[in-house]
């Protein structure tokens, strides 16, 4: 009986030690299961999370990063579309300026994106103008429309972020037949800006009136031509005649807008050195408009590097290599933020930063670097087989004419700033 159950012993122990082999086997299996899982759920799921969390945060936020464009090396000729979609929105937190010369930005009602720019990056800017009056006949008398686009609100905002000057621009639309022949509606115009400009808290205007007057044809009147400089002056005055009342109470400025000369000589209808030696006194600024260089009708680049010199040259009245007179101080160059894209069978239209962002999502063309004029453009075929050509500032393109201001002893204006991209803004 005893041998009988030692056997039986015997037989429960090895069937114990199947069964806990067993177990061991069953365990085993079971954690090598649950380390596959893990793996597959970090390196399938938590992986790609975090990196489409990282590109929402640095690419669609708008948000500030370390590092400029410059020391992320994305000021070059040799760029890719992907690398502008993945990088536009990632800007430096140090939002200092990097140059030292005046900054004008203007900024259009039907573009509210740039009320938001001004604010962001405030210390970049030396003066805002947003786009916001007509000066109107209305009969026999004159109107100032644009109070009801005016922004208090924001206004006040940009007080509190820097120091930048506001200047809203004024378009003189007045039949100029009538305001440039009677001294009354001189008067009257001039009342009706500086008291805006004092009930409204500005820090001056910026006026545009020269295009209009050309397109007129009174410019070549020697007599209507002389009444529009001794107009200009007299709002100068009349402005520096005044306080503003919060910069320490220092005069109200004006700037006035200039188009640019299209040929290699100055026309009768241009404006030259002998119209800014005598608007020197009165005038603070003279935003000179050095971009729409090419049209739907002879596409090509916004703004050659060549072609702005030139036109800088002729405003100013030098030659050659000669140095630049003091006067260049006063010009606010133009920079445009926005592009061209032309249809190769005709036709063609503005387009803003947004736009040209999805052209490069949706064709992913070669982005192609142009020395001459300093630009970089791209080409792509539509859904309808059309060809297009598209001219849209770089980082590339805006450092090369940021730097062509410095050298010139020029400031720089930009049209306008919400039609450009976030990461621009690192360059000013």
């Amino acid at each position: 009986m005893a041998k009988k159950r030692d056997r039986q012993a015997v037989s429960i122990r090895r069937k114990t030690q199947n069964v806990s082999s067993d177990k061991h086997e069953i365990v085993g299996d079971s954690s090598s299961d649950r380390r596959l899982i893990v793996i597959f759920v970090v390196f399938f799921v938590i992986s790609p999370a975090i990196s489409a969390l990282l590109y929402y945060r640095y690419t669609n936020s708008g948000g500030f990063s370390g590092a400029s464009v410059y020391e992320r090396g994305l000021v070059k000729a040799d760029i890719h579309h992907q690398e502008i979609l993945a990088e536009h929105s990632n800007v430096a937190e140090n939002t200092s300026r990097h140059y030292d010369y005046p900054v004008l930005a203007y900024i259009t009602p039907w573009n509210s994106k740039g009320y938001d720019i001004a604010k962001k990056f405030n210390s970049k800017f030396t003066h805002l103008s947003p786009v916001w009056y007509d000066l109107k006949s209305h009969g026999s008398r004159l109107v100032l429309e644009g109070r009801h686009n005016a922004d208090q609100g924001w206004i006040s905002e940009l007080r509190l972020a820097g120091d930048a000057l506001v200047l809203p621009r004024v378009v003189v639309e007045a039949l100029p037949t009538d305001l440039l022949r009677k001294k009354k509606l001189q008067d009257t115009a001039i009342d009706l800006i500086v008291t805006e400009c004092k009930e409204m808290g500005y820090d001056g205007i910026v006026l545009e009136s020269w295009s209009r007057w050309a397109a007129y044809g009174i410019l070549n009147d020697p007599d209507l031509r002389n009444s529009a400089l001794q107009f200009i002056k007299q709002l100068g005055n009349a402005l520096h005649s005044e306080r503003d009342s919060w910069r320490s109470k220092q005069p109200l400025q004006l700037v006035y807008v200039i188009g640019p000369p299209h040929s290699e000589k100055l026309e009768n209808q241009d404006f030259g050195p002998e119209d800014m030696q005598s608007l020197s006194g009165a005038v603070d600024g003279f935003s000179l408009m050095t971009y729409d260089y090419s049209s739907p009708h002879s596409p090509g680049p916004n703004a050659p590097m060549n072609w702005i010199r030139s036109a800088l040259r002729l405003v100013l009245g030098t030659k050659g290599n000669s140095l630049l007179p003091l006067e260049a101080g006063k010009i606010f160059l133009g920079i445009n933020f926005y592009g061209y894209d032309y249809s190769l069978s005709g036709g063609g239209g503005a387009i803003t930063g947004n736009d040209y962002l999805s052209v490069l999502r949706k064709y992913k063309p070669l982005v192609q670097w142009e020395e001459i004029s300093a630009e970089h453009f791209i080409l792509y075929t539509d859904n309808n087989q059309n060809k297009h050509a598209v001219f849209y500032p770089s980082l590339k393109s805006i450092s090369t004419r940021l730097e062509a201001a410095r050298s010139l002893g020029t400031g720089i204006s930009i049209w306008e700033i919400g039609q450009g991209l976030d990461y621009f803004f690192d360059l000013l």
